[in-house]
């Protein structure tokens, strides 16, 4: 019989979602950034004090009030609705039919169940239906779900559905490339390998224009 921490431990180490949205509680936004701030760094000091750290020292007395501000600031600014970019899109004026690609975006992101970076490339790509979006807009969408505790096929379904309502139209797709630290730097430790994830609407479901799609992301476009 599974217990419930045995259970916790399987999702954490078979990397396994419950979810197609990010598990936030309805009074997350209840408090101040500064708020929680002051919060989070308090529970740094705590586990910094348990290992057995001395914060007297020059080198990690300001460590916890860093970390706060990262984690509130930086790492996990995603979860607020208010930061989220404007998907501004125009008029498809030029009439331009065939698939616009956005490669090689850098995605970093923190996974949910061990705390450890996820460091990778997105490459996205749309079929117009009318609308287009500016390119960076793109890399904003990325960043700003980027921003959260992930898990990366959350992530890259995420991207996907954004630009959908964004530019009302299923023919858009998402593949991410990336390496888990909590795969590399823990556990089996295996440096090499990474995980691959793919989310595929309207057109890009049809095996022709999938593999285009993939040979694109393929090219060498080094400058």
């Amino acid at each position: 019989m599974i217990n419930n921490k045995d259970l916790q431990d399987e999702i954490g180490n078979n990397h396994i979602a419950t979810s197609a949205e990010n598990p936030v509680r309805k009074d997350a936004f209840e408090l101040t950034d500064d708020q929680k701030i002051a919060l989070i760094k308090d529970d740094v000091e705590r586990i910094l004090q348990t290992i057995g750290m001395d914060l007297t020292d020059d080198s990690i007395q300001g460590t916890p009030n860093r970390v706060a501000k990262m984690f509130v600031q930086e790492l996990f600014s995603g979860l607020d609705p208010s930061k989220k970019p404007k998907s501004s899109t125009f008029e498809n004026n030029y009439k331009y039919g065939e698939m616009l690609v956005e490669k090689n975006i850098t995605v970093y992101s923190t996974c949910e169940h061990h705390m450890l970076p996820i460091i990778g490339r997105a490459h996205i790509a749309y079929i117009s239906s009318g609308r287009v979006i500016g390119l960076s807009k793109m890399n904003r969408i990325v960043d700003y779900y980027a921003k959260r505790p992930q898990v990366q096929e959350r992530l890259t379904m995420q991207i996907v559905q954004e630009l959908q309502i964004a530019l009302n139209t299923q023919d858009v797709a998402c593949v991410i490339d990336a390496k888990h630290l909590c795969v590399n730097s823990r556990g089996i430790r295996d440096i090499e390998s990474s995980t691959v994830t793919s989310e595929f609407g309207g057109k890009f479901k049809e095996q022709h224009v999938r593999r285009e799609f993939l040979d694109y992301i393929q090219m060498d476009t080094k400058f």
